[in-house]
Protein backbone atom coordinates (compact mmCIF):
# COMPACT_ATOMS: atom_id res chain seq x y z
CA UNK A 1 0.00 0.00 0.00
CA UNK A 2 1.29 3.45 -0.88
CA UNK A 3 1.91 5.93 1.89
CA UNK A 4 -0.72 8.65 2.06
CA UNK A 5 0.21 12.02 0.63
CA UNK A 6 -0.21 15.23 2.58
CA UNK A 7 -2.88 16.37 0.15
CA UNK A 8 -4.82 13.14 0.61
CA UNK A 9 -4.60 13.35 4.39
CA UNK A 10 -5.77 16.97 4.38
CA UNK A 11 -8.65 16.13 2.08
CA UNK A 12 -9.73 13.31 4.39
CA UNK A 13 -9.38 15.54 7.45
CA UNK A 14 -11.66 18.14 5.87
CA UNK A 15 -14.44 15.54 5.89
CA UNK A 16 -14.22 14.94 9.66
CA UNK A 17 -16.92 16.32 11.92
CA UNK A 18 -15.79 19.51 13.66
CA UNK A 19 -15.46 17.83 17.08
CA UNK A 20 -13.19 15.11 15.63
CA UNK A 21 -11.20 17.73 13.74
CA UNK A 22 -10.61 19.51 17.06
CA UNK A 23 -9.41 16.25 18.60
CA UNK A 24 -7.07 15.72 15.64
CA UNK A 25 -5.67 19.23 16.02
CA UNK A 26 -4.90 18.48 19.67
CA UNK A 27 -3.43 15.04 19.03
CA UNK A 28 -0.96 15.89 16.27
CA UNK A 29 1.34 18.13 18.35
CA UNK A 30 1.21 15.68 21.25
CA UNK A 31 2.14 12.74 19.04
CA UNK A 32 4.97 14.70 17.42
CA UNK A 33 6.29 15.68 20.85
CA UNK A 34 6.13 12.06 22.03
CA UNK A 35 7.95 10.87 18.89
CA UNK A 36 10.66 13.50 19.50
CA UNK A 37 11.00 12.35 23.13
CA UNK A 38 11.35 8.71 22.07
CA UNK A 39 13.93 9.61 19.43
CA UNK A 40 15.88 11.70 21.95
CA UNK A 41 15.78 8.89 24.53
CA UNK A 42 17.08 6.40 21.96
CA UNK A 43 19.90 8.75 20.98
CA UNK A 44 20.79 9.27 24.65
CA UNK A 45 20.88 5.51 25.28
CA UNK A 46 23.10 5.02 22.23
CA UNK A 47 25.42 7.81 23.35
CA UNK A 48 25.63 6.38 26.87
CA UNK A 49 26.44 2.93 25.49
CA UNK A 50 29.10 4.39 23.20
CA UNK A 51 30.61 6.27 26.14
CA UNK A 52 30.60 3.19 28.38
CA UNK A 53 32.23 1.11 25.65
CA UNK A 54 35.02 3.67 25.22
CA UNK A 55 33.93 4.92 21.80
CA UNK A 56 33.37 8.40 23.24
CA UNK A 57 35.77 10.23 25.51
CA UNK A 58 34.89 12.64 28.31
CA UNK A 59 35.12 16.31 27.27
CA UNK A 60 34.54 19.62 28.98
CA UNK A 61 31.25 21.39 28.43
CA UNK A 62 33.11 24.29 26.83
CA UNK A 63 34.73 21.97 24.28
CA UNK A 64 31.45 20.30 23.39
CA UNK A 65 29.68 23.65 22.95
CA UNK A 66 32.55 24.97 20.82
CA UNK A 67 32.40 21.89 18.58
CA UNK A 68 28.62 22.20 18.23
CA UNK A 69 28.91 25.85 17.28
CA UNK A 70 31.65 25.08 14.76
CA UNK A 71 29.50 22.40 13.15
CA UNK A 72 26.72 24.87 12.24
Amino acid sequence: MNAPTLDRVLTEAEHLPSDELGILEGLLPKRRTEAWRMETATEAKNAAAAFCSGKLKAQSVERVIARLRAAK
